[in-house]
């Protein structure tokens, strides 16, 4: 007896009882070896989702703040977790107990069919907690492919908004000034280039006129006699010259009517050029900025299909043993329904609402009797009152009588002496 006193006394108080108390069932009645490890792998498995949700929580906050690291993301977590798991011992710890036939002995007559809405609540439940723990978890785990993936993303986005919008347009309106400048220095290298084309016309004249002079050019006579060969060209050299020197006066004009015009379009470049970057940086901030929850689980998704072998596979099994860990205690509760535990509890359960209906049953009879007999008691008392009452007024009556008689007097008798032996009489 103490060895069992001693041997009950450590299960209260161990490392197994504690996880039967996590479980929320009953010690008492766990009375066989499968129930014990039964529910104490359900408490193992709740303290691993505690965890699990602790963290995923955690990541959860992590992610929708663009991975900051708040500090208030291990406030979250836990509260979540310890949500989820008082929902978990709630099922895990709830027997459904038929009430119907108390004086039944048969165990099929113990337990209620069971509620299936509390288990497709627990399985929906998981998958939502699928998606928002879960998934933040998975983007942690490839955050170097995600990552990749979105500088690809990005640098697309770049090339279409500069392509396109705002960016678009002043690049356009730079090009047209860009153009405007070229046209001018192309007008003014045009006159640049003929005074150089003249220039060089008039060199070639030149040095033939001194070849012809020095009798080896087309006359073969030596000299520049005036108006003969030699001397026409010397003339044909100098007009070019001259033509040249106006070309140039031309030009410089033009280089001077030019100015205002240039520097309002190199003053519009400038401010142009700062928009451009201006809006190029904005771009590249919104771009940057999205990188949050939404697109990197795009980014996930599109590694998946594009490689489902290699990422889609450990992608799905991890999440899939995520959800088989979130489901674990609720599919052990409803795979041992009907266990020795569940029969002990409805056994309990049944017998103290049998004796609870017993001792109502019986207080009712009992307040019945006791209703009847005071009903009786009243009847009685109240009929013996009126007895009374009709003695008391017999009494009154003949009271009243006697004192008529004793008090008033008939006049006839005052007419006649009074005889003492009428009064004999």
């Amino acid at each position: 007896m103490a060895a069992a006193s001693a041997r009950l006394d450590r299960m209260r108080t161990g490392l197994g009882h504690l996880l039967l108390r996590v479980a929320n069932v009953n010690p008492r009645s766990v009375t066989t070896h499968s129930d014990r490890v039964l529910y104490r792998s359900i408490g193992v498995f709740i303290l691993l989702y505690l965890l699990y949700a602790t963290i995923g929580g955690a990541a959860f906050i992590d992610a929708s703040s663009g991975y900051r690291h708040p500090w208030y993301q291990w406030l979250v977590g836990p509260l979540v977790a310890i949500g989820v798991v008082a929902y978990d011992r709630a099922v895990v710890g709830r027997v459904s107990i038929s009430y119907e036939n108390l004086d039944s002995t048969d165990p099929h007559h113990l337990l209620r069919p069971p509620t299936l809405g509390l288990y497709l609540g627990r399985i929906g439940l998981a998958l939502l907690f699928a998606v928002v723990v879960t998934e933040p978890l998975m983007l942690a785990r490839y955050r170097g492919e995600i990552d990749a993936r979105l500088a690809v993303t990005h640098s697309d986005q770049l090339s279409r908004l500069d392509q396109g919008g705002a960016v678009a347009g002043y690049q356009a309106r730079l090009a047209e000034l860009r153009q405007a400048t070229k046209d001018d220095d192309a007008a003014v290298r045009a006159l640049s280039d003929r005074a150089a084309g003249k220039r060089r016309d008039a060199r070639t004249l030149y040095r033939q006129a001194l070849a012809d002079s020095a009798g080896s050019g087309v006359t073969h006579s030596p000299g520049c006699p005036a108006g003969g060969y030699c001397d026409n060209l010397v003339r044909r050299s100098r007009a070019l010259d001259d033509q040249a020197a106006a070309l140039d006066r031309q030009a410089a004009d033009l280089q001077r009517d030019q100015r205002p015009e240039r520097a309002a379009r190199a003053g519009e470049q400038s401010r142009l050029t700062a928009l451009v970057s201006a809006e190029r940086v904005a771009n590249a901030a919104a771009v940057r900025g999205d990188s949050g929850f939404g697109a990197r689980t795009a980014a996930m998704w599109h590694l998946i299909t594009a490689d489902f072998a290699g990422v889609g596979i450990y992608y799905l099994g991890i999440a899939l043993l995520l959800v088989a860990l979130d489901c674990a205690a609720i599919g052990l509760k409803f795979a041992s329904r009907g266990n020795a535990y569940e029969r002990n509890e409805a056994r309990a359960a049944r017998l103290r609402e049998h004796e609870a209906g017993l001792i109502h049953e019986r207080e009712v009879h009992d307040a019945r009797t006791y209703g009847d007999a005071t009903a009786k008691v009243v009847a009685d008392g109240i009929e013996a009152a009126s007895h009374d009452v009709q003695l008391a007024h017999a009494a009154t009556e003949r009271a009243r009588a006697v004192l008529h008689t004793a008090v008033i007097v008939d006049p006839a008798e005052l007419e006649h002496p009074f005889r003492r032996d009428r009064v004999e009489a």
